[in-house]
């Protein structure tokens, strides 16, 4: 018999409204049930969004003085590496090169991305570059200036994209992986008043998928280099909502399934998740569902590695809850008790590597 894999999950949160700083929970994974168990506790302030390196040995976390590495031991715990300024306001989303060499950081309170510099051991190096977005956005009270809320790479590892809400578009940045440094070669000019907010690349590199806070919306763009330049094509919008919703819906969650077949959203005021298939010859998504999630602003949700589960973070509500998925029939079933969690914002769950099993 085959070791069993094991599963742990990491939950990011803030911590201004509560007595506690413990701002990462770690979960044991129960596959077959579909649930959580919590094992451990990080003492973090305000960990807006936490990310794993691809090469799936070092976590990174947002908190209030910049950002935080660990290295992912045995059985999933996570021991502290070091800590690193942003030289700014609190980040909202991190995320590595395909490389593991470098952290790019969003900044949503001074529309800022920070380059640093990665070590060999994982912890984080100096910063490299520090790009400002600029101009003016489309509603005074909230979007009059930028608020770049992610930055990925694409998957060719060239060209870094930033989502900013503020703006109504996306920044393409070339990357160059000697220095550390950025520069702006396009604009993906969005709707005027979408935000969007998350992005998510195909497992070949071919689609992103842009989330639309606002608008409710997920973009598809289809992705090529054309002369040593980026070039995105827009190929499809669909809703993350059903035709019956609510009036102060907000996207928020773009997660897609470890097969890559699937890509989960969430709508905080219409409280639900939605469930895409992906084709992937073509990058088109088509809805399979869209359903309550039980719990108040889903800031993200998460299906389970085997396609089974689902896990919503109910970020007002202060609750994770459960449900086992059919997605044949385009069901999901409340599966047990929600879990009280103050202020969740994200979930990853990793596949422990055997090195890291107990």
């Amino acid at each position: 018999m085959g070791v069993k894999q094991q599963y742990v999950a990491y939950v990011s949160s803030y911590t201004t409204a509560t007595n506690n700083n413990f701002g990462i929970r770690v979960y044991d994974v129960d596959m077959e049930q579909g649930r959580f168990t919590e094992k451990d506790q990080i003492e973090i302030t305000n960990s807006s969004y936490v990310t794993i390196s691809h090469n799936q040995k070092y976590l990174y976390s947002i908190t209030d003085f910049g950002v935080e590495s660990y290295k992912i031991t045995k059985g999933g715990n996570l021991a502290f590496l070091n800590k690193a300024s942003i030289n700014g306001m609190r980040g909202s989303y991190l995320s590595t090169d395909y490389t593991d060499r470098w952290l790019f950081v969003a900044g949503y309170h001074d529309g800022k991305i920070t380059v640093l510099r990665l070590l060999e051991d994982g912890s984080i190096g100096q910063i490299t570059d520090e790009v400002y977005h600029r101009g003016m956005g489309s509603i005074a009270d909230r979007n009059f200036r930028p608020h770049v809320q992610c930055v990925k790479m694409t998957r060719d590892n060239r060209f870094l994209c930033a989502a900013d809400l503020g703006l109504d578009h996306v920044n393409v940045y070339k990357f160059n992986p000697l220095t550390g440094k950025i520069k702006q070669v396009d604009i993906i000019h969005g709707e005027l008043e979408s935000a969007p907010r998350h992005i998510k690349f195909s497992q070949d590199g071919r689609f992103m998928y842009l989330v639309n806070e606002q608008k409710c919306t997920i973009d598809v763009y289809r992705y090529t280099v054309l002369d040593n330049e980026p070039d995105f094509e827009k190929i499809q919008t669909i809703s993350t909502l059903n035709n019956y919703h609510s009036s102060d819906a907000a996207a928020s969650a773009l997660n897609l399934s470890d097969d890559f077949n699937y890509l989960v959203s969430s709508n905080a005021g219409d409280n639900s998740v939605a469930i895409f298939h992906i084709d992937r010859n073509t990058g088109l998504l088509s809805k399979i569902l869209c359903l309550p999630v039980s719990g108040d602003y889903p800031k993200d949700a998460a299906l389970f590695p085997d396609n089974r589960h689902l896990v919503s973070l109910n970020h007002e509500s202060m609750t994770m809850t459960f449900f086992t998925v059919d997605l044949e029939k385009g069901l999901i079933i409340m599966n047990g008790k929600e879990i009280p969690v103050e202020q969740p914002n994200c979930v990853i769950i990793h596949k422990l590597t055997p090195e890291q099993q107990n």
